[in-house]
């Protein structure tokens, strides 16, 4: 896991949240905005796994338990996409609030990611 990736998810999750949670306090709907940075988010989760795959043969292999970090990083991809796709069928308010929470989670997650690789 690169140090400096890890950091920019955790950004993009805080400033997602921040966005989501902004919209919902104002009684909006689910935009392009917020589904955009939501989108944002999981894309930066994939390319997370891309990384996590090539670089234990880089020479960066995990010093914490592998299966764990694996298991969060799924997690994390898991709940973008499914928070989104109910923002989709779900189109009020609470919606918003949804993903504000699962960008705070998405990055809590990763900064565990963080330290489970070392």
């Amino acid at each position: 896991m690169i140090t400096w990736f890890g950091y920019l998810t955790i950004a993009v999750s805080i400033i997602q949240a921040l966005v989501c949670a902004f919209q919902g306090l104002r009684k909006r709907e689910p935009n392009d905005y917020t589904m955009g940075a939501t989108l944002l988010v999981a894309l930066l989760l994939v390319v997370q796994i891309v990384i996590s795959i090539i670089a234990p043969f880089a020479g960066n292999p995990p010093t914490g338990d592998l299966l764990e970090f694996w298991m969060y990083l799924i997690v994390a991809l898991a709940l973008p996409i499914g928070a989104g796709f109910w923002a989709l069928v779900d189109r009020t308010r609470f919606a918003n609030l949804v993903l504000a929470v699962v960008g705070l989670a998405v990055a809590v997650m990763t900064y565990r990611m963080l330290v489970i690789w070392g």
